[in-house]
């Protein structure tokens, strides 16, 4: 079995590694201990898209540090490409790229993390790994090749796990503008009739509300 069928799992811990980037050697995921951290691969410098993706990630930068969240790059570049690259998006776009860009040249990063397509070729698929303050990866998305990432998402992503691990809730879809909850959160399915009755008492004191004892939600 090779590395591309062990990568990394939802649930995992983030496997150890010490990476070459933008900002220098960092040791993964103990640079991050403590923190979120959001690891996105990009195709290559130098390409529309990702150009797109990395200033609408600086612009948002703040925002993720607000969330305890820092955020690191990926491609398999050069670090010199990585410099020359945020060197003229700062120049021609005015936005400074804050983030470490991992500079992954063998592609041994890549290939440990499951980013290249088994059809071959050099360039890393889009794709993001989000790792918790315990360096537990959380969610892993995957994108082609033509479709931009919409980063408002991975702080809704953020800021929904961190609401889950708060108060021990399920975030519904859309949220926090459900179609069915607002922005409510939803209680874990009921796992036996002591906890059934246990929602019933609650919905009747106004607690929670319920469509059915197994689909109940609440303020946050």
């Amino acid at each position: 079995m090779n590395e591309q069928e062990n990568m990394p799992l939802i649930g995992d811990k983030f496997p150890e590694m010490e990476v070459n980037t933008s900002h220098g050697t960092i040791d993964l995921p103990n640079e991050y201990k403590g923190k979120w951290f959001l690891l996105f691969s990009h195709p290559g410098d130098f390409t529309p898209v990702c150009t797109t993706e990395f200033y609408a990630f600086q612009k948002r930068y703040d925002q993720f540090k607000e969330l305890n969240t820092e955020l690191i790059g990926l491609s398999i570049d050069q670090v010199h490409s990585h410099l020359k690259w945020t060197e003229w998006i700062k120049d021609n776009l005015g936005e400074e790229i804050e983030f470490p860009i991992i500079a992954d040249g063998r592609g041994k990063v890549a290939e440990k993390l499951g980013l290249l397509h088994h059809t071959g070729g050099t360039a890393t698929v889009r794709a993001v790994f989000v790792v918790d303050p315990e360096s537990k990866i959380r969610s892993i998305l995957y994108y082609p090749a033509e479709l931009g990432r919409n980063m408002d998402e991975f702080l809704r992503i953020i800021k929904g796990f961190q609401k889950a691990d708060e108060e021990g809730v399920a975030i519904p879809a859309n949220w926090p503008e459900n179609e069915l909850v607002g922005d409510d959160v939803v209680m874990p399915p009921a796992g036996s009739e002591e906890m059934i009755e246990k929602r019933r008492k609650q919905e009747e004191k106004g607690e929670i509300e319920c469509y059915d004892w197994w689909l109940c939600h609440k303020k946050s």
